[in-house]
Protein backbone atom coordinates (compact mmCIF):
# COMPACT_ATOMS: atom_id res chain seq x y z
CA UNK A 1 0.00 0.00 0.00
CA UNK A 2 1.46 3.30 -0.48
CA UNK A 3 1.80 6.07 1.95
CA UNK A 4 -1.78 6.99 3.45
CA UNK A 5 -3.21 5.62 0.54
CA UNK A 6 -6.79 5.03 2.93
CA UNK A 7 -6.42 8.77 4.28
CA UNK A 8 -8.63 11.86 2.93
CA UNK A 9 -5.36 14.51 1.90
CA UNK A 10 -7.09 17.60 2.83
CA UNK A 11 -4.19 20.00 3.43
CA UNK A 12 -5.18 23.36 5.13
CA UNK A 13 -4.51 26.61 3.60
CA UNK A 14 -1.30 27.88 4.40
CA UNK A 15 -0.72 31.57 5.09
CA UNK A 16 3.43 33.35 4.07
CA UNK A 17 4.76 36.05 4.43
CA UNK A 18 5.45 37.80 1.06
CA UNK A 19 8.97 37.90 1.44
CA UNK A 20 9.12 34.09 1.47
CA UNK A 21 8.02 33.41 -1.70
CA UNK A 22 9.72 36.75 -3.08
CA UNK A 23 11.70 34.83 -6.49
CA UNK A 24 8.22 33.62 -7.76
CA UNK A 25 6.97 34.80 -10.48
CA UNK A 26 3.05 34.30 -10.57
CA UNK A 27 0.86 34.25 -7.25
CA UNK A 28 0.04 31.13 -5.82
CA UNK A 29 -1.96 29.26 -3.28
CA UNK A 30 -0.23 27.52 -0.63
CA UNK A 31 -1.54 23.93 1.10
CA UNK A 32 0.55 22.36 4.08
CA UNK A 33 1.48 22.76 7.80
CA UNK A 34 3.59 25.23 9.83
CA UNK A 35 5.22 23.21 12.40
CA UNK A 36 6.24 26.29 14.42
CA UNK A 37 2.35 27.12 14.94
CA UNK A 38 1.62 23.75 15.86
CA UNK A 39 4.13 23.44 18.28
CA UNK A 40 3.32 26.55 19.62
CA UNK A 41 7.07 28.14 19.07
CA UNK A 42 7.60 31.44 20.90
CA UNK A 43 8.33 34.52 18.23
CA UNK A 44 11.08 37.09 18.54
CA UNK A 45 12.33 39.45 16.57
CA UNK A 46 15.64 40.53 16.50
CA UNK A 47 17.80 40.99 12.90
CA UNK A 48 14.90 38.80 11.50
CA UNK A 49 11.66 37.15 12.78
CA UNK A 50 12.53 33.72 14.46
CA UNK A 51 11.65 31.59 17.12
CA UNK A 52 12.88 30.11 20.25
CA UNK A 53 12.87 26.80 20.83
CA UNK A 54 13.08 26.92 24.93
CA UNK A 55 14.33 23.60 27.08
CA UNK A 56 10.90 21.45 26.57
CA UNK A 57 10.97 18.65 24.28
CA UNK A 58 9.36 19.68 20.61
CA UNK A 59 6.80 16.26 21.01
CA UNK A 60 3.10 16.24 19.69
CA UNK A 61 0.39 13.79 18.96
CA UNK A 62 0.75 12.72 15.19
CA UNK A 63 -3.11 13.84 14.84
CA UNK A 64 -2.59 16.97 16.28
CA UNK A 65 -0.28 17.85 13.69
CA UNK A 66 -1.74 16.20 11.02
CA UNK A 67 -5.20 15.73 11.02
CA UNK A 68 -5.91 14.46 7.71
CA UNK A 69 -2.57 12.00 7.35
CA UNK A 70 0.75 13.51 5.22
CA UNK A 71 -0.27 13.31 1.73
CA UNK A 72 2.56 10.74 -0.59
CA UNK A 73 4.03 13.86 -1.60
CA UNK A 74 5.17 16.55 0.10
CA UNK A 75 8.40 18.57 0.80
CA UNK A 76 9.71 20.45 4.19
CA UNK A 77 11.26 23.56 4.05
CA UNK A 78 13.32 24.89 6.85
CA UNK A 79 15.62 27.95 7.61
CA UNK A 80 18.00 27.93 10.70
CA UNK A 81 21.24 29.09 11.72
CA UNK A 82 23.31 27.22 13.82
CA UNK A 83 25.43 28.25 16.87
CA UNK A 84 29.24 27.63 17.67
CA UNK A 85 28.27 25.68 20.24
CA UNK A 86 26.03 23.28 18.04
CA UNK A 87 27.39 22.87 14.79
CA UNK A 88 28.42 19.79 15.52
CA UNK A 89 25.74 18.51 16.72
CA UNK A 90 23.54 15.34 15.33
CA UNK A 91 19.93 16.36 15.56
CA UNK A 92 16.16 15.55 14.02
CA UNK A 93 14.95 18.17 12.03
CA UNK A 94 11.42 16.13 12.14
CA UNK A 95 10.66 12.58 12.54
CA UNK A 96 7.35 11.10 13.32
CA UNK A 97 7.23 7.34 15.17
CA UNK A 98 5.00 4.72 15.71
CA UNK A 99 2.87 3.99 19.19
CA UNK A 100 5.75 1.54 19.67
CA UNK A 101 8.32 4.13 19.40
CA UNK A 102 9.91 2.81 15.50
CA UNK A 103 10.49 5.41 13.45
CA UNK A 104 8.27 5.87 10.30
CA UNK A 105 10.25 9.03 8.45
CA UNK A 106 12.92 11.32 9.58
CA UNK A 107 15.18 14.23 8.14
CA UNK A 108 18.69 14.14 10.64
CA UNK A 109 21.00 16.68 10.08
CA UNK A 110 24.61 15.84 10.97
CA UNK A 111 27.17 18.50 12.03
CA UNK A 112 30.20 16.26 13.00
CA UNK A 113 29.79 14.76 8.97
CA UNK A 114 28.38 17.72 7.21
CA UNK A 115 25.41 15.43 5.80
CA UNK A 116 21.76 14.78 6.09
CA UNK A 117 20.03 12.01 6.20
CA UNK A 118 16.36 10.96 4.97
CA UNK A 119 14.59 7.69 6.52
CA UNK A 120 11.31 6.25 5.86
CA UNK A 121 9.80 2.48 6.72
CA UNK A 122 9.35 0.28 3.26
CA UNK A 123 6.77 -2.15 2.60
CA UNK A 124 8.33 -5.05 4.69
CA UNK A 125 8.30 -2.63 7.53
CA UNK A 126 12.22 -1.78 6.84
CA UNK A 127 14.10 0.86 7.09
CA UNK A 128 14.93 3.12 3.61
CA UNK A 129 17.73 5.08 4.94
CA UNK A 130 19.53 7.24 2.43
CA UNK A 131 22.38 9.91 3.30
CA UNK A 132 23.68 12.91 1.24
CA UNK A 133 26.93 14.15 1.69
CA UNK A 134 27.56 16.03 -1.04
CA UNK A 135 30.51 18.69 -0.26
CA UNK A 136 27.63 21.29 -1.08
CA UNK A 137 26.00 20.49 1.68
CA UNK A 138 28.85 21.87 3.95
CA UNK A 139 27.72 25.49 3.51
CA UNK A 140 24.99 24.58 5.74
CA UNK A 141 27.07 24.24 9.02
CA UNK A 142 28.83 27.61 8.24
CA UNK A 143 26.57 29.55 11.24
CA UNK A 144 25.12 31.63 8.40
CA UNK A 145 21.29 31.45 7.74
CA UNK A 146 20.78 28.91 5.44
CA UNK A 147 17.25 27.14 3.68
CA UNK A 148 17.32 23.46 3.87
CA UNK A 149 14.50 21.76 1.52
CA UNK A 150 13.77 18.33 1.45
CA UNK A 151 11.25 17.33 -1.60
CA UNK A 152 9.59 13.71 -1.22
CA UNK A 153 8.23 12.17 -4.04
CA UNK A 154 6.89 8.37 -4.62
CA UNK A 155 10.20 7.37 -6.17
CA UNK A 156 12.44 9.90 -5.41
CA UNK A 157 13.80 12.00 -2.45
CA UNK A 158 15.57 15.13 -3.36
CA UNK A 159 17.87 17.87 -1.39
CA UNK A 160 17.94 21.40 -1.99
CA UNK A 161 20.20 23.84 -0.05
CA UNK A 162 19.05 27.63 -0.76
CA UNK A 163 16.82 26.91 -3.49
CA UNK A 164 19.83 24.70 -5.41
CA UNK A 165 19.51 20.96 -6.04
CA UNK A 166 22.57 19.07 -3.88
CA UNK A 167 21.24 15.60 -4.73
CA UNK A 168 18.70 13.18 -5.68
CA UNK A 169 17.89 9.40 -4.72
CA UNK A 170 16.02 6.91 -5.72
CA UNK A 171 13.07 5.74 -3.44
CA UNK A 172 11.77 1.99 -3.17
CA UNK A 173 7.61 2.21 -2.21
CA UNK A 174 6.75 3.62 1.12
CA UNK A 175 4.25 1.64 3.31
CA UNK A 176 1.59 3.45 5.26
CA UNK A 177 1.99 6.12 7.84
CA UNK A 178 0.56 5.57 11.30
CA UNK A 179 -1.37 8.48 12.63
CA UNK A 180 -1.95 6.91 16.20
CA UNK A 181 2.32 7.74 16.89
CA UNK A 182 3.88 10.72 18.24
CA UNK A 183 5.82 13.81 15.90
CA UNK A 184 9.12 15.96 17.35
CA UNK A 185 11.11 18.78 15.36
CA UNK A 186 14.52 19.93 15.81
CA UNK A 187 15.25 17.45 18.43
CA UNK A 188 19.03 16.75 19.62
CA UNK A 189 19.24 12.88 18.93
CA UNK A 190 21.72 12.32 21.74
CA UNK A 191 19.58 13.21 24.63
CA UNK A 192 15.93 14.28 22.95
CA UNK A 193 16.25 17.81 23.89
CA UNK A 194 15.89 20.84 21.69
CA UNK A 195 18.26 21.75 19.58
CA UNK A 196 20.13 25.21 20.58
CA UNK A 197 19.64 27.02 16.82
CA UNK A 198 17.68 30.15 15.66
CA UNK A 199 14.94 28.90 13.98
CA UNK A 200 13.06 31.38 11.19
CA UNK A 201 10.47 28.66 9.67
CA UNK A 202 9.81 25.02 9.60
CA UNK A 203 7.22 23.81 6.85
CA UNK A 204 5.41 21.23 5.13
CA UNK A 205 3.77 21.97 1.69
CA UNK A 206 2.05 19.82 -0.19
CA UNK A 207 3.69 20.26 -3.13
CA UNK A 208 7.17 18.89 -3.33
CA UNK A 209 8.21 21.59 -6.40
CA UNK A 210 8.13 24.13 -3.42
CA UNK A 211 11.32 22.74 -2.35
CA UNK A 212 13.32 25.02 -4.22
CA UNK A 213 11.03 28.08 -4.00
CA UNK A 214 10.78 29.39 -0.57
CA UNK A 215 13.09 31.68 0.75
CA UNK A 216 15.13 32.19 -1.85
CA UNK A 217 15.84 35.90 -2.02
CA UNK A 218 17.15 35.52 1.63
CA UNK A 219 20.00 32.99 1.15
CA UNK A 220 23.47 34.11 1.33
CA UNK A 221 24.69 35.24 -1.51
CA UNK A 222 21.17 35.50 -3.62
CA UNK A 223 20.78 38.23 -6.60
CA UNK A 224 17.00 38.13 -6.60
CA UNK A 225 15.38 41.27 -5.28
CA UNK A 226 11.59 41.15 -3.80
CA UNK A 227 8.88 41.25 -6.73
CA UNK A 228 7.81 45.19 -6.50
CA UNK A 229 4.30 46.16 -8.11
CA UNK A 230 4.46 46.82 -11.96
CA UNK A 231 4.80 50.51 -13.12
CA UNK A 232 3.45 52.86 -16.28
CA UNK A 233 6.99 53.32 -17.52
CA UNK A 234 7.45 54.63 -21.19
CA UNK A 235 8.77 52.00 -23.52
CA UNK A 236 12.56 52.53 -24.30
CA UNK A 237 13.93 54.26 -27.22
CA UNK A 238 14.40 51.87 -29.77
CA UNK A 239 17.87 52.98 -31.16
CA UNK A 240 18.84 50.11 -33.92
CA UNK A 241 17.54 51.86 -37.10
CA UNK A 242 18.66 55.02 -35.57
CA UNK A 243 22.19 55.18 -37.53
CA UNK A 244 20.27 54.41 -40.48
CA UNK A 245 17.67 56.55 -40.51
CA UNK A 246 20.03 59.78 -39.81
CA UNK A 247 22.87 58.65 -42.68
CA UNK A 248 19.10 59.00 -45.67
CA UNK A 249 19.13 62.12 -47.41
CA UNK A 250 16.02 64.95 -46.13
CA UNK A 251 13.31 64.97 -48.83
CA UNK A 252 11.06 67.19 -47.05
CA UNK A 253 10.89 70.15 -44.64
CA UNK A 254 8.82 72.01 -42.54
CA UNK A 255 4.75 71.26 -41.86
CA UNK A 256 5.21 69.82 -46.08
CA UNK A 257 3.81 66.40 -46.05
CA UNK A 258 4.15 65.91 -50.24
CA UNK A 259 7.27 63.55 -50.97
CA UNK A 260 7.77 64.04 -54.35
CA UNK A 261 9.87 61.44 -56.08
CA UNK A 262 11.41 61.65 -59.88
CA UNK A 263 9.30 60.92 -62.56
CA UNK A 264 10.19 61.30 -66.38
CA UNK A 265 7.80 63.25 -68.20
CA UNK A 266 5.24 61.63 -70.47
CA UNK A 267 4.62 62.45 -73.82
CA UNK A 268 2.78 66.17 -74.62
CA UNK A 269 0.39 66.42 -77.37
CA UNK A 270 1.26 66.67 -80.72
CA UNK A 271 1.12 70.20 -81.51
CA UNK A 272 0.94 72.41 -84.89
CA UNK A 273 2.23 71.52 -87.76
CA UNK A 274 6.02 71.66 -88.12
CA UNK A 275 6.64 72.51 -84.39
CA UNK A 276 7.83 69.13 -82.82
CA UNK A 277 5.63 68.68 -79.39
CA UNK A 278 7.18 68.76 -75.79
CA UNK A 279 7.49 66.80 -72.37
CA UNK A 280 5.34 67.46 -70.19
CA UNK A 281 5.47 66.97 -66.26
CA UNK A 282 2.64 64.89 -64.71
CA UNK A 283 -0.34 66.95 -62.70
CA UNK A 284 0.84 65.04 -59.93
CA UNK A 285 3.97 65.96 -59.55
CA UNK A 286 3.96 69.81 -60.71
CA UNK A 287 1.42 70.22 -57.53
CA UNK A 288 4.12 68.43 -55.44
CA UNK A 289 6.94 70.67 -57.28
CA UNK A 290 5.07 73.96 -56.31
CA UNK A 291 4.55 72.86 -52.97
CA UNK A 292 7.53 71.07 -51.48
CA UNK A 293 10.81 71.98 -50.57
CA UNK A 294 13.51 72.04 -52.87
CA UNK A 295 16.15 68.69 -52.22
CA UNK A 296 19.43 69.16 -52.21
CA UNK A 297 19.46 64.71 -52.74
CA UNK A 298 17.07 64.37 -55.52
CA UNK A 299 16.68 66.90 -59.31
CA UNK A 300 13.02 67.03 -60.18
CA UNK A 301 12.44 68.09 -64.00
CA UNK A 302 10.99 71.74 -64.03
CA UNK A 303 10.85 73.57 -67.24
CA UNK A 304 13.22 76.75 -67.47
CA UNK A 305 12.16 79.97 -67.50
CA UNK A 306 13.78 80.51 -71.12
CA UNK A 307 11.83 77.58 -72.15
CA UNK A 308 8.46 78.83 -71.06
CA UNK A 309 9.23 82.28 -72.80
CA UNK A 310 9.72 80.25 -75.62
CA UNK A 311 6.83 77.92 -75.51
CA UNK A 312 4.76 80.75 -74.81
CA UNK A 313 6.09 82.71 -78.28
CA UNK A 314 5.48 80.05 -80.62
CA UNK A 315 2.25 79.29 -79.10
CA UNK A 316 0.97 83.03 -80.11
CA UNK A 317 2.91 83.05 -83.74
CA UNK A 318 0.80 79.67 -84.12
CA UNK A 319 -2.39 81.44 -83.00
CA UNK A 320 -1.64 84.89 -85.32
CA UNK A 321 -1.03 82.27 -88.44
CA UNK A 322 -4.23 80.55 -88.08
CA UNK A 323 -5.90 83.80 -87.62
CA UNK A 324 -4.60 84.68 -90.51
CA UNK A 325 -5.31 81.83 -92.50
CA UNK A 326 -8.61 82.19 -91.52
CA UNK A 327 -9.05 85.42 -92.83
CA UNK A 328 -7.48 85.34 -96.30
CA UNK A 329 -10.03 81.84 -96.55
CA UNK A 330 -12.94 83.89 -96.35
CA UNK A 331 -12.00 86.44 -98.57
CA UNK A 332 -11.25 83.72 -101.36
CA UNK A 333 -14.95 82.43 -100.56
CA UNK A 334 -16.60 86.09 -101.73
CA UNK A 335 -15.24 85.98 -105.49
CA UNK A 336 -17.19 84.55 -107.87
CA UNK A 337 -15.46 81.55 -109.93
CA UNK A 338 -15.63 81.25 -113.62
CA UNK A 339 -17.73 78.76 -115.49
Amino acid sequence: MAVNEHIDHTCPPLKLEESSFASMTETREFTGFDLAEKFLLRKVVEDRTMFRLGSKPLIKPTELVFPNGLPNEYSIVATFRLRKTTKKDRWYLWQIFDQSGSSQVSIVVDGAKKVVEFSSLGLLKTSLHHTFKSRDLHALFDRQWRTLGVAVQNSIVSIFLDCKLIERRQLDERDSTDMRGRTLITTRVEDGRPVDIELQQILIFCDPQLAEMVNCCESPGSTCTPKEAATATSPPLVTGYLPRMLSQPMVQSGDNKCQCPAEKGEPGLDGAKGISGEKMVSATLLECIRTAQPSTSVKYPRPGREAEAEAEAEAEAEAEAEAEAGKKTNSSAQIPGKK
